[in-house]
């Protein structure tokens, strides 16, 4: 090799390096500055939903501590999967999120046969931020006025009431209904719970088990007539309502969770800041106050706790639809 060879390679391999210093440094930088530029929400529902609600309440926290904007898009369809696939394919630069509940992430896999998205795979964990329970509620123009009711009645005329769904956490509720009751109701698919509010309200159906977000309201309005929460214990926002069980169908339970997730190979510092970031919000008077309001509490966990409860979480679902008896679509 001649001196004017090993020269061009020599300042070759220095200008490559020199290249790759600036570079690592500049996404370094870039990373110090996080967030510096507005950052997405996906979700998988309306506007009006639990999770739309808690998204743009984070997303108001957020930028009180960081001075960017958050916007929330909103992309209902397929049980949340029409979210998850967006959010899957999004960029992993932590400028795109995901809010979202166990209906994508641990009980879509026993109801669907064919997903869009891998629940584990395409995701990474930041924390679970609240759990909750669901409200039993009914057309007022039924002549019920309990659980106990509402079963004997459906026992009476088997297929001839219908209950409707925006989610998977409503209509596995439903369908575990029908499991320990006995009873038999026709299902009636909606894209979103929202909507299925509003059909339940037309009388287009005649029972919901659903989050507290879209139902309490409809009750409190006199549209709806509760009939039971699903929680272990009463809660305070309808202390004259008694649980599912206690109301007639003794160890009913079901429950729901949020939860935030970044697009898989979001480098771990990234998941980090966000981590930090969201658990200062979730820690605000404003976002306790949501919480309550709709009949959850704050939950929220670091990304390897929420990576080991979604593990837990799709086991227990898995379990659940197969007791309830529901084959995937």
């Amino acid at each position: 090799m001649n001196m004017r060879t090993l020269i061009v390679k020599t300042l070759i391999l220095l200008l490559v390096t020199a290249v790759s210093i600036v570079t690592q440094a500049q996404a370094s930088s870039a990373a110090d500055a996080f967030p510096n530029r507005p950052i997405t929400i996906i979700v998988g529902s309306t506007p009006g939903s639990t999770t739309d609600g808690l998204a743009r309440a984070l997303g108001v926290e957020i930028t009180k501590a960081t001075a960017q904007t958050v916007i929330v898009d909103n992309r209902a369809g397929a049980f949340g999967g029409i979210a998850a696939q967006a959010a899957a394919r999004a960029a992993p630069d932590g400028y795109t999120l995901f809010i979202t509940t166990n209906t994508t992430q641990a009980a879509n896999p026993h109801l669907l046969r064919q997903l869009p998205y891998d629940p584990i795979k395409d995701f990474e964990p930041v924390g679970r931020l609240v759990q909750g329970y669901m409200l039993m509620v009914v057309n007022p123009e039924l002549k019920v006025q309990s659980v106990n009711d509402f079963i004997a009645m459906a026992k009476q005329a088997p297929g001839k009431f219908n209950y409707g769904s925006g989610s998977s956490s409503a209509r596995v509720a439903a369908e575990l209904f029908q499991h320990m009751s006995g009873t038999t109701l026709n299902y009636v698919p909606y894209k979103a719970n929202p909507a299925a509010v509003m059909g339940l309200v037309g009388g287009q159906t005649d029972m919901m088990i659903v989050d507290l977000t879209t139902s309490l309201p409809q009750v409190k309005s006199g549209k709806l007539r509760a009939l039971g929460v699903s929680s272990p214990t009463r809660s305070t926002l309808l202390p004259d309502v008694p649980t599912i069980s206690e109301a007639g169908l003794a160890g009913y339970e079901a429950h729901h969770w949020n939860a935030l997730y970044a697009p898989a190979g979001t480098p771990q510092d990234l998941i980090d800041k966000l981590s930090k970031l969201v658990r200062k919000a979730m820690a605000s008077e404003s976002l306790n106050n949501f919480a309550q309001q709709n009949g959850m509490e704050v939950a929220m966990t670091s990304p390897i706790e929420l990576a080991k409860f979604q593990l837990d979480e799709l086991e227990s679902w898995g379990r659940i639809i197969k007791q309830a008896g529901i084959e995937p679509e």
